[in-house]
């Protein structure tokens, strides 16, 4: 007995190494990428050579690396763990981030910023404490999919053009937050079922599932989604509708497409409170000035 259950610690404990590993690997990239962004020359428009000054930039291959590792470390969690518990680490990405940029960019984290970082980890490590998602189950039938990428796709749309409709501002930012946060969770969704894909059928089954094609598309628009969020409005609109909204549809997605499984009754009261705690600590991270440093200069000037 004890052995089964040391194994089942072991499995549980597999996937979210693999996924702090991407949180963190994320973090990395992201201030790598922009400490390599700013060591080149400025435009106030498309430059054809950026690509050629960072390619020369081994702090940016470094964060391209990273950016490669990340996406390995997820898509391994992803094929070992229920949905419901990889995404929701992913919370983590930004206290990760802003404790990384304040080693590698010598920038001064203040004390209510390391508050902040416990309180979005104590409330994250209740919230999936108290849920203790369970389930991991491999093939989801199309009959599934359908009406959840209908629904999913769908909300993106519409959130898109209500956030067009809006004036640069916390608005326009939170409207494209919440339509990143959406296609992030789509794309685990789906990237969970391609590896799976990949473990049983080998490369060539890979390579010729529908799902495949469909993650690598969300994906796509998910990076699109974000770039236009990181320029409508500031940092606190967009992050705290983008990092709690893909944990949020990734738990949807889990249960209803999976069949994981989460704790409900009077569990759902120490769940509240983990992700109460998880918004206040995301709200005052996205607050604090070292996110000046890592969003693009007009930003930083709103911001200002």
């Amino acid at each position: 007995m004890p052995a089964i259950t040391e194994v089942a610690a072991l499995h549980t404990a597999f996937p979210v190494v693999f996924a702090i590993c991407a949180a963190l690997s994320n973090a990395l990239a992201t201030v790598l990428q922009r400490k390599a962004a700013l060591s080149v020359p400025r435009s106030s428009g498309l430059r054809a050579g950026l690509m050629l000054d960072l390619l020369r930039r081994p702090v940016w291959l470094a964060g391209m690396v990273a950016v490669i590792a990340a996406a390995v470390c997820q898509a391994v969690a992803l094929a070992t763990g229920p949905l419901t518990i990889v995404q929701p680490l992913f919370v983590l990405e930004l206290p990760l981030t802003l404790i990384a940029a304040s080693v590698l960019m010598h920038r001064h984290l203040p004390g209510r910023g390391w508050l902040a970082v416990v309180t979005v980890v104590a409330g994250l490590a209740v919230a999936l404490a108290a849920a203790s998602p369970t389930g991991n189950r491999t093939h989801v039938p199309l009959d599934r999919w359908i009406p959840a990428l209908a629904v999913c796709m769908g909300t993106v749309v519409v959130l898109a053009l209500a956030a067009l409709r809006r004036p640069e501002g916390r608005a326009r930012a939170a409207c494209l937050g919440a339509a990143t946060a959406i296609s992030y969770a789509v794309t685990a969704a789906l990237m969970k079922s391609s590896t799976h894909i990949l473990d049983e059928q080998g490369l060539v089954g890979f390579l010729s599932a529908w799902q495949t094609y469909a993650f690598a598309a969300t994906g796509v628009c998910a990076l699109f989604l974000l770039e236009n969020a990181m320029q409508a409005g500031p940092l606190v609109a967009s992050q705290p509708a983008l990092t709690l909204g893909d944990a949020t549809v990734s738990l949807v997605l889990g249960i209803t497409l999976y069949e994981e499984v989460v704790r409900s009754g009077w569990w759902l009261l120490p769940q509240l409170c983990g992700v109460t705690l998880m918004a206040a600590g995301v709200f005052a991270l996205s607050r604090i000035p070292l996110t000046r440093t890592l969003v693009a200069p007009e930003e930083a000037r709103r911001r200002r």
